[in-house]
C-alpha cells in the first residue's frame, strides 16, 4: 500500500503515510520486512574477559566449594573477585537465573507499622550483642541452641546447646563472649556493652538480668512481636539452620555442641558480609581493634 500511487496528486503515499493513517508503528512493519535473523539476538555491549560457558564454570565451582548454602548472586560475586575472576554483578545474576542457580527465596506477609526507628548496627565491635535461642533434634531429643552476635560485625561470640532451654544454659553464649572479648569474667568487666534480647522467660528472668548487672553489661530488650530488633541474631540463626541443623544429623547434644563450636570458628573466619565490604566477621574486628588486643 506503502508504494501504490495516488491518483489525486500522482505520488505514492509512502511508509510513514500509510503506518500514520493504519495506526501501526513503522518499527514493527520494519521489523517483519526484515529478513529472519539466522543468529539470535543478545544483551548489547562488551561478553567480558571470559564467555558465559567459561563463567559459568566458574560460578558452579564457587557454589560447590562454598561450605555455606544459600547464598546469593552477590556474594558468589565477591568470592570471584576473589579468585581473581572480574566481572558484574548483573552478569552473574544474569547467568545463575538463566541455569537456576539463584537462592531459594521467601516471599514475606505484610507487616503494620514499625514500631522503632534508626537502627541496631553500631560503629564499633563490642558494643551491642544480640542473642537469642532456636531448636533442633538430635538422637537424644529436642534440644535447644542458643546464640550470641555482635550487631558490629555479625561476628558469633558464642553459641551452645542443651537439653534444657534455662535461663542458666541461656547465660552460656554471653559468658563465653565476655571471657574471650574482654579477657575475663569480673564485675563490670563488659561495661560499654548491651545486650539486645526478646521477652522471653529466660532473658526477663532474674538470674539473667542479675548476671548482666553483675558484668556491667546494659540489658536492650526488643520491641514486644518486633522480631526485626533483634534481627542480628535471628539472622545469625537462619544461616546456622541453612548450613548446619537442617541438613547434618547429630547423635548426641555433645556431638550438637561441639559442631556448633567448629561453625563458629567457621563462620567469622569466613562468611561475607555484605555491608562491610564482602569481608568476614574476623577481618571487620581486627580492622577495628589494635594488635594487642586480638593477641590477647
Amino acid at each position: 500500500m506503502s508504494r501504490a500511487v495516488s491518483p489525486a496528486s500522482g505520488k505514492v503515499y509512502g511508509l510513514a503515510r500509510v503506518c500514520r493513517i493504519w495506526r501501526v508503528s513503522r518499527a514493527t512493519v520494519h521489523r517483519h520486512l526484515s529478513p529472519a535473523r539466522l543468529v539470535p539476538s543478545r544483551r548489547p555491549g562488551p561478553v567480558g574477559p571470559m564467555p558465559d560457558a567459561a563463567l559459568l564454570t566458574q560460578i558452579r565451582a564457587i557454589i560447590t566449594d562454598c561450605p555455606f548454602h544459600g547464598e546469593g548472586h552477590r556474594k558468589v560475586w565477591a568470592r570471584l573477585r576473589l579468585k581473581g575472576v572480574r566481572t558484574s554483578k548483573r552478569r552473574v545474576l544474569r547467568l545463575m537465573r538463566a541455569h537456576d542457580l539463584l537462592a531459594p527465596s521467601r516471599v514475606g506477609t505484610p507487616r503494620g507499622p514499625r514500631n522503632h526507628d534508626g537502627t541496631i548496627i553500631p560503629e564499633r565491635v563490642d558494643t551491642m550483642w544480640g542473642t537469642d535461642l532456636t531448636t533442633t533434634w538430635t538422637a537424644e531429643g529436642q534440644v535447644a541452641v542458643f546464640v550470641a552476635v555482635d550487631h558490629c560485625s555479625a561476628e558469633c561470640v558464642g553459641i551452645h546447646a542443651a537439653r534444657r532451654a534455662t535461663r542458666f544454659e541461656a547465660l552460656e553464649p554471653i559468658r563465653q563472649g565476655v571471657r574471650q572479648r574482654f579477657g575475663g569474667f569480673t564485675a563490670e568487666i563488659a561495661s560499654g556493652l548491651s545486650v539486645r534480647h526478646d521477652h522471653g522467660s529466660q532473658y526477663m528472668s532474674d538470674d539473667f538480668q542479675a548476671e548482666l548487672a553483675f558484668l556491667g553489661i546494659a540489658s536492650s530488650p526488643a520491641f514486644v512481636r518486633a522480631p526485626e530488633g533483634n534481627g542480628c541474631a535471628e539472622r545469625f540463626i537462619r544461616t546456622l539452620k541453612e548450613n548446619l541443623l537442617w541438613v547434618e544429623h547429630f547423635d548426641t547434644v555433645e556431638d550438637l555442641r561441639r559442631a556448633l563450636l567448629a561453625f563458629r570458628d567457621l563462620y567469622n573466619e569466613t562468611w561475607l558480609i555484605e555491608r562491610h565490604g564482602f569481608r568476614p566477621p574476623a577481618a571487620v574486628r581486627a580492622a577495628q581493634l589494635p594488635p594487642a588486643a586480638l593477641a590477647a
